[in-house]
């Protein structure tokens, strides 16, 4: 297989997740009523997280290869039990704030299972999977804060 096949596959996979994400932190942001601060978060995650995906789907083009289109059947079944757990749980910003982290957490194993190959890859999506993967971090140290403050 060709790498600018392999890697536009990969990075495929990685949109996915990132399309995947954006729905979560909307979908988060519409199950929980306060604090303001908690639903401002999950708005601005949502909007990076699609600011992520346009940068992929540049990078997936740059590779010469189409970029996909939508999430995954993974990603609507999470958010399906999000919401059932959010419904059932007594505190329903925690239930949510888990399983954000849960999701941010198998995200970045995506990230760093590519960022392992550096050395093949180009400077460009080296530099840009390290910036998302940084962002990324920084919102698990959020999310962890959250917790904290809800719990």
């Amino acid at each position: 297989m060709k790498f600018s096949k392999m890697m536009s596959e990969r990075l495929n996979s990685l949109l996915e997740s990132t399309y995947d994400a954006e729905k979560g932190y909307l979908n988060a942001m519409n199950r929980i009523d306060e604090p303001a601060e908690l639903k401002m978060f999950f708005k601005r995650r949502a909007e990076q997280r699609g600011d992520f995906a346009r940068d992929l789907r540049r990078e997936i083009l740059s590779y010469g290869e189409m970029p996909e289109e939508s999430g995954t059947l993974r990603g609507t079944t999470h958010r399906f039990w999000t919401n059932i757990r959010s419904l059932l749980s007594e505190n329903k910003q925690e239930a949510v704030l888990e399983e954000c982290l849960r999701a941010e957490k198998k995200v970045i194993e995506e990230y760093n299972e590519i960022l392992k190959e550096q050395k093949t890859l180009p400077p460009s999506t080296v530099d840009l999977l390290t910036k998302h993967s940084d962002a990324i971090r920084n919102a698990i140290n959020k999310v962890h804060l959250f917790e904290e403050m809800v719990s």
